[in-house]
């Protein structure tokens, strides 16, 4: 049975990821604080709320990131960020001057919707752009999820963009490659439609 670890860094709402886990999981959960912690565990998520810079500086301080660019890219192990934690796996961002992780090429830019509200918050509908393990029987286009972001992935190369979502224009809500998996919006607040997500992410992926 796989074994989640959660990236305990400061920055994200582990309790409610853990707690939506254990409801749709049977899967062990460990949070992970350093990183051999790592070495635990089967898939990881990276969660996170606040800015970019500030992220990036928690997981230097913590001193993960060399082990989540091991654990993804070397060893190929499932990771899914989700919405600051999506962020951080892209190049850069305009909200910062850190570097990201790097594991997938996209770079973050500020909403620029006129009219429309910034931040993006609350329900929105959201278009399945390719069939990927973290998708399997999520069908239709009724699906819902929580937002709650001021800047969003713009993908250098369009296959990265597994999921979009309008608010003014167009924008990526999920990327994905391979392993490496990161969604914009909350599954953990997305009711019956963040719990596809992440039953998903424990059993499929």
């Amino acid at each position: 049975m796989d074994k989640i670890g959660i990236l305990d860094y400061g920055m994200g709402n582990v309790g409610s990821i853990r707690n939506m886990l254990k409801h749709v999981s049977q899967c062990e959960i460990v949070n992970v604080q350093k990183p051999e912690d790592m070495e635990k565990v089967t898939k990881i998520i990276l969660p996170g709320v606040g800015a970019f810079d500030a992220g990036m500086e928690m997981l230097e301080s913590s001193g993960m990131i060399e082990g989540i660019k091991d654990f993804a890219v070397t060893q190929k192990k499932p990771i899914l960020g989700i919405c600051l934690g999506m962020q951080l796996l892209g190049n850069k961002s305009e909200e910062g001057q850190r570097p990201g992780l790097g594991l997938l090429d996209f770079d973050i830019v500020r909403f620029q919707a006129d009219g429309m509200k910034i931040p993006h918050m609350g329900w929105n509908y959201v278009q399945i752009e390719k069939e990927i393990p973290l998708f399997q029987g999520i069908e239709g286009t009724e699906n819902r999820y929580y937002f709650v972001h001021s800047y969003h992935a713009v993908c250098k190369e369009k296959e990265l963009s597994a999921m979009t979502c309008k608010y003014g224009y167009h924008f990526t809500a999920a990327v994905a490659r391979e392993n490496i998996y990161g969604v914009q919006f909350h599954p953990e607040k997305s009711h019956a439609y963040g719990m596809k997500i992440m039953k998903n992410f424990a059993e499929v992926c």
